[in-house]
């Protein structure tokens, strides 16, 4: 196995940068550093770490433009559309540091004479985050702002598409006085990474990425009772009802399938639209779909980059054949998108019509710029298609009758319930995936419950 470590350019298969994996000596010491760290860190005040992490998102936020370059260069992304990773992460964050004092707080209890109770909300030690390329920072602010807040020390370690970010975000930390060893990265290939996670010194994992890595982590950690977080896969339906403002729902629903080539774990995948609105939504689907520009991500009227990789690309292209031979329409011709000189991972948007769920299209994940829209009779068909899948990411409703979209969203297997928007991580709002989207929680305040454990506190009075 190769001890170099290799960011490909998805733009033109250039290397971006090398480095070399991390040796075995280089990881207890960050291990070590970690665990002494974390002892210290978890006696310093939550205002001061506050304090801390707000200050590193401001030294964040003054870097935005290189940052924004670095992401598009690692993973393709057009330049367009990259500042706006940065703003989420500042969302994100400062939602989480702001509201970390409160849900920090000790737990009291009833009142009993003669002794003082409560429940104390303890770090648990050294957390490793495992995040992917495709939200390189949004991914890993998910976990690392929490875990650090609640006191916690923790190890990045990011994919190799983007191990620029983990670089990054180690030098903002140290940049702005982070105490040395509370924030530190590995770079790791699988075999080290599946290692690590059973290392004694790692008390918390959270994963972020495919349901495979998701499925050799969770083997890895049977029988050494780890807590761990994943954030899988996803297959993200919409449904557009019969009042559903046409254009809004269009607009919206483009974008929720084709920003960052489709490349999201919670990217609609899948439209069910009522027979009443279905010629009308699909006219207008297709032709704003027409208007993406496919070409350089650096190009400032590009609005549609590459996929990740080769090996994706030949992924989603069999999809679409496989839809195909099965009876589906492709609604674009893909020469119209064809550009000179581009790699073979810039793939041209696709609409399928004509698709059922003996499509892998409609079924598996597609993770590209691909989407099959389904015609239905009424809420009930709607609803059972959109709960068979093996994944329950997010669901999202297109109506203006709130109380509809309350009572479907019942319905739904599904961690987010979604009306009128799609592809959006309110900070405020628990993210969770069921089935075979993941476990646990991250942001709102429901995700301190994951990065501390509960210690109980009973003393008698003399």
């Amino acid at each position: 196995m190769s001890d170099t470590l290799k960011i490909i350019s998805p733009i033109d298969q250039s290397i971006v940068a090398e480095r070399p994996v991390a040796t075995a000596q280089q990881i207890n010491t960050v291990l070590t550093n970690a665990q002494q760290a974390q002892r210290q860190w978890q006696q310093i005040s939550i205002s001061e770490r506050a304090r801390l992490c707000h200050q590193a998102i401001d030294e964040f936020v003054a870097q935005a433009d290189e940052i924004s370059k670095e992401i598009t260069l690692q993973m393709g992304r057009p330049l367009q559309h990259t500042p706006g990773e940065v703003a989420g992460v500042e969302e994100r964050a400062r939602y989480m540091i702001d509201i970390a004092e409160q849900e920090l707080m000790d737990i009291p209890v009833e009142e009993r004479p003669g002794f003082q109770r409560f429940i104390r909300q303890q770090a648990l030690g050294v957390v490793l985050c495992i995040v992917p390329w495709n939200y390189p920072y949004l991914t890993a602010i998910n976990a690392i702002i929490p875990a650090l807040m609640s006191g916690n020390s923790v190890i990045l370690k990011h994919s190799t598409q983007t191990l620029l970010c983990a670089e990054r975000l180690f030098q903002v930390f140290e940049k702005v006085g982070l105490p040395a060893g509370v924030f530190q990265y590995l770079h790791l290939n699988h075999a080290l990474t599946t290692a690590l996670v059973q290392n004694t010194a790692i008390a918390y994992v959270t994963f972020t990425g495919s349901n495979a890595g998701g499925i050799t982590i969770e083997q890895a950690l049977a029988g050494h009772f780890k807590p761990v977080t994943f954030e899988l896969g996803g297959k993200d339906p919409a449904y557009v009802l019969p009042d559903a403002d046409l254009a809004f729902a269009v607009a919206n629903l483009v974008d929720g399938a084709f920003f960052n080539s489709g490349q999201s774990c919670c990217a609609i995948e899948r439209i069910y639209v009522h027979e009443n609105v279905y010629d009308a939504f699909v006219e207008q689907f297709v032709h704003l779909v027409k208007q993406y520009r496919v070409g350089n991500p650096f190009d400032e009227n590009t609005s549609l980059g590459p996929v990740v990789s080769k090996k994706r690309a030949e992924f989603i292209r069999a999809q679409i054949k496989q839809a195909e031979s099965l009876g589906a329409t492709a609604c674009i011709n893909e020469g119209d998108f064809a550009v000179a000189g581009l790699s073979e991972t810039f793939l041209a948007p696709q609409v399928l019509l004509n698709v059922d769920h003996s499509m892998a299209v409609m079924k598996e994940e597609t993770f590209g710029p691909v989407i099959g829209i389904m015609k239905v009779r009424n809420d009930q068909e709607a609803v059972q298609l959109m709960n068979d899948s093996r994944y329950g990411l997010t669901a999202s409703f297109w109506t203006q009758d709130t109380d509809k979209a309350i009572l479907l969203g019942d319905q739904i297997n599904t961690g987010t319930v979604f009306m009128n928007r799609c592809d959006y991580l309110d900070p405020a709002l628990a993210w969770i995936g069921v089935k075979q989207s993941g476990r646990g929680c991250s942001l709102s305040r429901l995700a301190y419950k994951h990065f501390t454990r509960p210690k109980s506190f009973h003393l008698r009075k003399l």
